[in-house]
């Protein structure tokens, strides 16, 4: 069985690098390396699905990453795109901002938070992004943020990314473009977000396509490099890390299902939701049936274990389900309910070391 990681909400966690760069009320954390503190300008990348222990283990490939100042951090619970790149942008834990993953329960309905659709359809005219994550991104001073272009009026980029300014790119070349521009015009803090590893980690798993990509990744960063003007530093971590699942999917039990109204969460961080009256029961014929692959837990053992941070709203809270099956073992929770267009291989969500450490890396021009 894998060890739990705990995010580190006090320490070297994903949340708290936004607050280290912008607040200069804040003071610099030993584990941001000093060329980011110091630079008159800051890129921020978000390389989403690059886990510090695929990194480690594909060093090779990545000569370029692998050369700059930095260590592992950790993401939030779970380790979710959703998620982590809320937390990111606001410096909140998940307990504050309330985007407590991927499929959440709404008002009887699950809001799938990066296609923010209901099983009725676009929800966007329903459930209003800023009113369902109403705090400011990157200490409200409204940066400059280069991403892909079909993102900008996504409904999870206004739940996460409101009031910021867009630069969209239609491919990594001319991500690299905007950036230039961005900086030329005298940005101080650009954030940039590419989501290709984790694209080809999804669909591929962690063999050659990966391994492609990360080199491919490799390059690009050497690219913004090069680019970058003589007191700029670049800044890089990512959302979550990967297992390779493959086709490891499990159908929770007969038993389990017996008492559940319906799910929400994700495979690996898979949210039951009991029907009522059976919470206990639940809980009880999950461990039975799931505890040799998952970490079983009810909802008020993560919170009082402070997997959220040190605070969960009470709308927070009610975003969760009764009971989890979060896995330890490499292998994915089905939910009929929660499809996509093709089958995962590489999967995240769960708080292994594999999916929760990031890296925190630190580069100058070059």
């Amino acid at each position: 069985m894998d060890k739990l990681v705990l995010p580190d909400y006090r320490g070297a966690c994903i949340s708290n690098i936004v607050p280290a760069l912008l607040d200069g009320s804040v003071e610099p954390p030993s584990w941001i390396p000093a060329p980011a503190i110091d630079a008159g300008q800051v890129v921020l990348l978000v390389l989403d699905g690059l886990g510090w222990e695929q990194l480690q283990d594909r060093r090779h490939l990545a000569p370029t990453l692998c050369s700059m100042l930095g260590g592992p951090i950790t993401s939030v619970s779970p380790s979710t795109t959703a998620t982590a790149l809320t937390s990111i942008a606001t410096g909140l834990a998940p307990g504050d901002h309330g985007v407590m993953g991927y499929r959440v329960a709404v008002d009887h309905e699950v809001l799938n938070i990066l296609r923010w659709t209901t099983p009725v359809g676009d929800a966007r005219k329903r459930i209003d992004p800023h009113r369902f994550q109403p705090h400011a991104a990157f200490c409200s001073q409204r940066p400059c943020i280069v991403t892909k272009a079909e993102f900008a009026t996504s409904g999870f980029s206004g739940a996460h990314l409101a009031e910021v300014r867009f630069r969209g790119y239609r491919v990594p070349s001319t991500m690299v473009v905007e950036l230039q521009a961005s900086l030329r015009a005298g940005e101080p803090f650009v954030y940039v977000y590419y989501d290709g590893i984790d694209k080809v980690a999804h669909e591929y798993g962690l063999a050659e396509h990966y391994d492609a990509e990360l080199q491919a990744v490799d390059r690009l960063v050497a690219d913004i490099l090069g680019a970058l003007p003589r007191d700029a530093a670049l800044v890089i971590t990512a959302d979550h890390g990967q297992v390779d699942v493959g086709d490891r999917i499990i159908d929770p039990h007969p038993d389990v299902l017996a008492h559940v109204s319906f799910q929400s969460g994700e495979g690996r961080f898979r949210w039951l939701h009991a029907r009522p009256g059976r919470e206990g029961a639940l809980l009880e014929a999950a461990e039975a049936r799931h505890r040799d692959v998952a970490w079983v837990v009810s909802r008020d053992q993560t919170v009082d274990e402070g997997w959220w941070g040190e605070r969960v709203t009470d709308v927070a809270r009610q975003r969760l389900g009764d009971v989890a099956l979060v896995a330890h073992q490499p292998v994915s929770f089905n939910d009929a309910a929660d499809s996509g267009p093709f089958h995962l291989i590489g999967r995240h969500g769960s708080l292994t070391a594999a999916e929760m450490f990031v890296p925190l890396l630190v580069g100058e021009a070059r």
